[in-house]
């Protein structure tokens, strides 16, 4: 009887965590996730949402196994969970060892910091796209391609969007963003409609690890809708600093009204330091139209967009809708690009959000 309960309340197993390349080892608490853990641990584990969507804690699994809480697939590719990619904050370690790579080429960043801003201009880019400037309290220092989080007071959850702007050395206290509307989205319908142009705004910044890595390899950058705007804050950051590699940059679009900022990427083109290309891609033009463009589907000319070249060789920057950064990553890597050298940053909208709460 003695030995049975002994057997019975018998301490479980440890789960303990080891996190390449801090060389970090740990002891997990049953029901802690990885994530939650290193942090406890004092381990710098890159991380911003802490939900399962932001994709910064990505990491890869060695060793072990993990229970995920929310399915990694939303926000990883299959690309990426064929290769043990798992999300830290989403992780659950199961056995007695597990062991997971963060990536050791990820971005100095600043530490976030609360600010204030207020709605200083607003121009309409296409049907549903706005660009919105704020005026902040005091300067706001990012690496191009971050985000930040707005807040309205009339709306509970904070809104994710990216920096339309090449950061500056002492910070910009002007920032803009480039937003799209979501029919019946509050935080959009408010901005849309003027709602929020007198209101102080809640900034939380800068977050995120999208980035331009520091390599001399040729680039390859697609975006869709919206997702424009990091890309044009990494490439005008590049043109500022005479970043020297060949860059090509593919735009989907639905139709010609759907392009915007051409002026710019004409500007960026003019001044880079190594071939510049710019391909937009329509995917709803009118047969009858007088586009004499690309047609079909961004990640149709992936393979156009480069000739002659070293795909395990290429860089790939990537900004949009899930499904166009899916297949996107599914084309680059049947073409040989190596997964850990393709960098992208999933545009969500609130029904994502609501789908993930």
């Amino acid at each position: 009887m003695v030995k049975f309960l002994k057997s019975l309340f018998k301490s479980k197993p440890q789960k303990i965590v080891e996190v390449l390349p801090y060389g970090a080892r740990f002891e997990v608490p049953g029901g802690q996730t990885l994530l939650e853990s290193a942090l406890q641990h004092d381990v710098p584990f890159p991380h911003n949402c802490t939900v399962g969507t932001c994709g910064s804690c990505k990491c890869r699994l060695k060793q072990g196994e993990v229970k995920a809480i929310t399915d990694f697939g939303y926000t990883l590719s299959k690309q990426e969970l064929d290769a043990g990619y798992i999300l830290a904050c989403q992780a659950v370690p199961r056995g007695d060892l597990t062991v997971v790579e963060v990536e050791s080429g990820a971005l100095d960043v600043p530490p976030p910091e609360k600010f204030i801003g207020r709605i200083v201009a607003t121009e309409p880019l296409t049907h549903d796209i706005l660009k919105v400037t704020l005026e902040l309290d005091r300067p706001v220092r990012f690496v191009a391609g971050q985000y930040a989080n707005i807040k309205s007071p009339n709306v509970p959850r904070a809104r994710c969007y990216s920096f339309a702007d090449a950061p500056e050395r002492k910070g910009r206290s002007l920032v803009s963003f480039m937003v799209r509307k979501v029919p019946g989205g509050a935080f959009t319908e408010a901005l849309f409609d003027g709602r929020l142009d007198d209101l102080q705004l809640e900034v939380d910044a800068p977050h995120g690890s999208f980035g331009l890595r520091s390599s001399a390899a040729p680039m390859v950058c697609i975006a869709g809708g919206s997702g424009l705007a990091p890309l044009l804050s990494l490439l005008e950051d590049a043109r500022k600093s005479r970043v020297r590699r060949r860059c090509v940059l593919l735009f989907g679009a639905r139709t010609q009204a759907d392009l915007y900022a051409l002026d710019q990427i004409k500007a960026i083109g003019g001044g880079w330091q190594d071939q510049f290309e710019f391909v937009p891609v329509l995917s709803a033009e009118p047969a009858d139209s007088d586009w004499n463009g690309a047609r079909g589907m961004v990640t149709e000319f992936i393979a156009l967009s480069l000739s002659n070249a070293d795909w395990a060789g290429i860089e790939g920057y990537l900004c949009g809708p899930p499904g166009m950064i899916d297949a996107a990553i599914g084309v680059m890597t049947a073409l040989g690009v190596r997964l850990e050298s393709i960098h992208y940053d999933k545009f969500t909208d609130e029904s994502h959000a609501a789908t993930m709460a």
